[in-house]
């Protein structure tokens, strides 16, 4: 996974209305905090975040006026209509460390015929791995799966040096039969009332 590189300022002002200037400035705020620190309150480029956050689990170098700082997002929020970024946490990590991250799941390949449905259990999988080799993703074959079939995360083949963060017989992805509507009494189809 490649660092992405982005400068951020810290921050002296806060509450709503420190938040509203810094983002009708193009600035997300957002803390940056681990390993026993102090959090350390910063605003960041909006654009250039937003960018690397399409990314799932991104390695941010941050440059917080001359302090580089590896991080990985912890929690984004964003505006639930507009759905610009409103608020980052940032969580600090070093090189050789590992750290619990959620990766998402990706199947290949199509079920058996005959009406079957893909539920997928959990939307992503939780794997520790070492802060500067999150897998950006797994892929999960479901080639030929039939009703009552399921994939347990044991099942699934993690890059090398990652390892599971969930129990091992977890149910990921199961496939299940499409429930038919319930044909209507014979009195009930032809208009007649009993």
């Amino acid at each position: 996974m490649a660092e992405v590189k982005i400068s951020a300022k810290n921050r002296a002002e806060f509450g709503k209305g420190a938040a509203r200037r810094a983002r009708r400035e193009g600035l997300v705020p957002g803390v940056v905090y681990g390993h026993g620190s102090e959090p350390v309150h910063v605003n960041l480029p909006g654009h250039d975040l937003m960018l690397a956050l399409k990314t799932p689990n991104v390695l941010l170098s941050l440059d917080v006026e001359g302090k580089k700082e590896l991080v990985i997002p912890k929690a984004v929020q964003r505006d639930a209509i507009k759905g610009f970024l409103k608020h980052v946490d940032l969580l600090l990590v070093k090189r050789g460390e590992k750290v619990t991250v959620e990766i998402p799941i990706h199947t290949e390949g199509e079920l058996a015929p005959g009406g079957n449905l893909l539920e997928h259990v959990l939307n992503a999988l939780p794997v520790e791995a070492e802060a500067t080799h999150i897998p950006e993703a797994v892929t999960v074959s479901i080639a030929g799966l039939d009703t009552g079939h399921s994939v347990l995360a044991k099942d699934i083949t993690l890059p090398a040096g990652t390892t599971l963060a969930v129990e091992e017989d977890a149910v990921v992805i199961q496939v299940v039969s499409a429930q038919a509507e319930a044909p209507a009494a014979e009195g009930e189809a032809e208009g007649e009332e009993a």
